[in-house]
């Protein structure tokens, strides 16, 4: 191996693989990217549900999210390669949400003002639209599973049509190809060590076979396994980044729904939803903050499977939103957010170690937002500005800004 670089990235998910390509994309630098795991998807990135939306509490993160999607979106030009494997599905996201129609109309003058297109559905369009869907906004009870008399919602819905999702092992493995092609090395089976800082600057890093490489820049895209890089540095300062196992269950899509359905973010029950277009399922997670609780103590070591009382809560809620849905086998499994506690949004940018950067605490952002976050670090580094990179200040989530204010610290926040 190398014992120099210019770019030392540790992390091959979406997050790493994505400044590297930014990076390639502006400058020709020696970069290497390293991955403890043996293969791609071995961190977060191969348990994402990759849903790509728009709407936000702040106005930044939803500049965040267009401009992120805006690569997959134009996946090939992006990349700069004819063929690609990875392709962007756009469904639409819907929100079902008790807020009412005047949440709804202010969320999409919003988000047009911000260049994203927005609609407000009634139900009698929604139900043109999407006739597998409940109108209902009267919230089921997970508690007895009792049911109740279901009409027309009477609600306005925002409907998000450019929305969709992405296949992320496809978007990775593309990524990966195209930084190898740019002149990239990418090294997996390669533990990380500790971060090596001499005089308050980076100095490279020191891998777990007692190896060292130099670099003057080092960026921590680890995910999971992040605190273990930054902590010895106290790099991190005050942010509470904290792995947290997330649980994901799908079941079959009967053939009369299929290619029917939108994203549905379902405020009133609590879950979320997309159809997996090819594989015939309807995969199934969470909204609620309560989720988003259980922390792990080591990233390596967690239960991966799904947990019976989640499956059966989700899929109560699931069916009342698709009353004909009908289950017969249901399937699942469990990754892990990195979450930030204390805001639930990415921590990204130079630490007080000169050359030293994070891009960790996405709390399930992570996907979407990779292109637009790596084009950040990118930016910061080569001082070279790129088409797809975003507008957005990288003062808004830099490591020593404060905690954003939010009623609601989930992924939905």
């Amino acid at each position: 191996m190398a014992d120099t670089a210019d770019v030392i990235i540790v992390g091959a998910g979406i997050i790493g693989l994505s400044i590297a390509h930014q990076l390639l994309r502006r400058a020709k630098l020696r970069i290497l990217v390293l991955e403890k795991g043996a293969a791609l998807g071995e961190g977060s990135t191969g348990a994402s549900s990759a849903v790509c939306r728009f709407r936000y509490t702040y106005d930044e993160m939803v500049c965040l999210a267009r401009d992120g999607v805006a690569a997959y979106r134009n996946w090939s030009e992006f990349l700069g390669e004819a063929e690609t494997t990875a392709g962007y599905q756009r469904l639409g996201s819907l929100w079902f949400t008790p807020l009412g129609g005047d949440w709804a109309r202010g969320e999409a003058v919003r988000l047009r003002r911000l260049g994203v297109a927005a609609e407000v559905l009634d139900d009698v369009e929604l139900a043109e639209r999407y006739p597998a869907l409940n109108t209902c906004l009267q919230a089921p009870d997970l508690e007895s599973g009792a049911e109740h008399p279901c009409g027309p919602g009477g609600g306005r819905h925002l409907f998000e049509p450019d929305a969709g999702y992405v296949n992320p092992m496809d978007a990775a493995n593309d990524l990966l190809r195209a930084v190898k092609a740019n002149g990239a090395s990418v090294r997996f089976n390669t533990k990380v060590a500790r971060v090596r800082a001499r005089s308050g600057k980076a100095s490279g890093v020191e891998l777990a076979t007692g190896e060292i490489v130099d670099s003057p820049v080092v960026i921590n895209a680890a995910g999971p396994w992040c605190n273990g890089l930054s902590a010895p540095l106290r790099a991190a300062g005050a942010w509470e980044l904290i792995p947290t196992r997330i649980q994901i269950v799908h079941v079959d899509c009967p053939p009369r729904m299929r290619g029917r359905l939108p994203i549905c973010a379902d405020l009133t029950s609590g879950i979320y939803f997309r159809e997996q277009l090819g594989s015939g399922q309807i995969i199934v997670g969470s909204l609620l903050e309560s989720d988003e609780r259980e922390t792990v103590a080591d990233a390596d070591d967690f239960a991966r499977h799904h947990d019976n009382e989640f499956a059966r809560l989700k899929l109560h809620a699931l069916q009342h939103r698709l009353p004909g849905l009908r289950i017969s086998s249901v399937r699942g499994y469990s990754g892990l957010y990195m979450v930030n506690r204390k805001d639930v949004h990415p921590v990204v940018g130079q630490t007080h170690v000169d050359g030293f950067y994070l891009v960790n605490g996405c709390s399930g952002h992570g996907f979407k937002l990779a292109p637009a976050l790596g084009g950040m670090i990118a930016r910061a580094i080569t001082g070279v500005r790129d088409g797809f990179d975003t507008d957005v200040d990288p003062a808004f989530l830099a490591v020593d800004r404060t905690p954003l204010q939010l009623d609601l610290k989930s992924a939905m926040a």
